[in-house]
């Protein structure tokens, strides 16, 4: 498989160099994935902290998805025409300068502004993904993917619980503070760690943009890939970012801090993502995708049930967790597989479900507003229906 490199690529035999390699990258895109997640669980202390009610800034989460969807069509399908380290390290410079000022925002618009820069510029994961798929032996590719993928999960569930815990304690601006240190040193280590690359495109750097539209029309297995992971991405989003506002109101009136730790259920997703690659490998993604929007659809009544029972909320944070990471392995290894340019294919890929998800909690806050908690639960499963039958009627 070809490296596009002209430096040493890290070992393809599962020896050390090669474990080593993907362990840094799983942490990188750890930290660079809970960016994007860092103001859901503070949403009540900042809230409280510019005088506003906790439902009036939930906005500035689903900024922070606008952002990394933005950043993903303009910056992620430069990873097919240049040299990533250069990209891997500005990027990350760009991320850590946004979220300093991010802690020191001194209103929600200036606050929202720095969240949608850091989004942007954080798209770190995105670049390094499919260079892991290339570099994987065909066999193991799906497990390769699977296993950054948990990083992903695993900078979520820390952004929720460190985030709450740490806000707490300290106040949020704190947080932001901590996510711009991590950002500095693991992305500027990948940027160090990644083999030199000679520049593997010609014409404006923007022409992967331009490319999109047609790429999706060529590849009907990538268009179905981008709506399903549209619709279970979205169903997660929407009842992820309004959970916060859940457990911190009535009935449960939770501390920021307590409801902060119930992110530790998405700890679940890190641990399926070995589970669904492997199966992905052994028995195909349209399989495993389709077992998946089996699980969020029963998660969805659960969530529902778990506005007045915490058990069900319990099981159903669970089954969403390992349905929106299998969803999310089948969907992305089938999304790099079908073209001859991945990282573009895989920026329509991140940006369909980025867009999704933003959609999904940009309508979840208002309902929240307006219905309450099952007001969330329709929208979850609005996404749900809709991601399914968008695919189900096209050939």
């Amino acid at each position: 498989m070809s490296s596009h490199g002209t430096g040493p690529a890290p070992s393809e035999d599962g020896g050390r160099p090669a474990t080593v390699f993907l362990t840094l990258i799983a942490l990188c895109t750890a930290v660079t994935a809970g960016n994007i997640y860092l103001a859901a669980p503070l949403l009540p202390l900042i809230a409280r902290d510019f005088g506003s009610a906790p439902s009036a800034v939930t906005w500035i989460a689903s900024v922070a998805q606008f952002g990394y969807a933005a950043g993903l069509l303009f910056f992620a399908p430069l990873g097919d025409r240049v040299n990533r380290r250069p990209l891997v390290a500005v990027l990350s410079l760009a991320t850590t300068a946004a979220l300093t000022v991010a802690a020191a925002a001194s209103g929600t618009g200036a606050l929202a502004a720095a969240v949608f820069v850091a989004s942007a510029a954080t798209v770190v994961p995105q670049l390094l993904v499919p260079m892991v798929a290339e570099r994987a032996p065909a066999d193991r590719r799906a497990r390769h993917v699977a296993a950054v993928i948990a990083g992903l999960f695993t900078g979520i569930v820390a952004a929720r619980v460190l985030g709450g815990l740490v806000g707490q304690a300290f106040g949020w601006r704190w947080v932001f503070v901590g996510a711009a240190v991590l950002t500095l040193a693991l992305g500027l280590a990948t940027a160090f760690a990644l083999p030199a690359e000679r520049r593997r495109g010609t014409g404006p750097l923007l022409s992967g943009v331009t490319a999109l539209p047609g790429l999706m029309r060529r590849s009907p297995g990538l268009w179905r890939a981008c709506v399903r992971q549209a619709g279970m991405f979205g169903a997660w989003s929407a009842l992820w970012t309004s959970l916060a506002l859940l457990l911190t109101g009535r009935p449960y009136g939770l501390s920021t801090a307590t409801a902060g730790l119930f992110g530790l259920f998405g700890l679940t997703a890190s641990a399926v993502a070995p589970l669904a690659g492997g199966l992905v490998d052994r028995f195909g993604a349209e399989k495993v995708v389709r077992s998946a929007y089996v699980l969020a659809a029963v998660s969805v009544p659960l969530f529902w049930l778990g506005g007045q029972a915490m058990a069900a909320l319990f099981v159903a944070a669970v089954a969403i967790h390992a349905a929106l990471v299998a969803s999310h392995v089948a969907n992305q290894t089938l999304a790099l597989t079908t073209t001859s340019t991945p990282a573009t294919a895989n920026t329509a890929y991140v940006v369909s479900g980025f867009a999704g998800a933003a959609l999904a909690s940009s309508v979840a806050g208002p309902a929240f507003t307006h219905w309450g908690w099952p007001g969330v639960c329709a929208v979850a499963a609005v996404w749900l229906a809709a991601g399914w039958a968008a695919t189900a009627v096209r050939r």
